[in-house]
């Protein structure tokens, strides 16, 4: 895709609104998996109030970590493939 004066055409405007988007979406789903799969138990379980207590703390650090690293991944690899090439069938003679 082409860049007139440094600014980028509509497509590739659209293109980084959806990966981020994506990346959004798919960052609080890992993050709530993440969360449910450790404070999970002591939401559902009778536990010793320590127990409950640690999980449910665990659960709440966990999520935000995993949630930006999630969204922090996925961004940064959208901006390592935007230096492929736009021919399809054709590979980057560096891969």
């Amino acid at each position: 895709m082409e860049t007139h004066g440094g600014r980028r055409d509509q497509a590739e405007r659209d293109a980084v609104t959806v990966e981020i988007g994506y990346a959004l979406c798919s960052a609080l789903f890992a993050a709530a998996v993440i969360f449910g799969a450790v404070a999970g138990p002591a939401l559902l379980f009778e536990l010793p109030g320590t127990v409950e207590t640690l999980l449910l703390r665990v659960g709440t650090a966990l999520a935000p970590v995993v949630f930006l690293a999630r969204v922090i991944s996925v961004l940064v690899r959208f901006r390592q493939d935007g230096d492929q090439p736009s021919q399809p069938g054709r590979t980057n003679p560096d891969s």
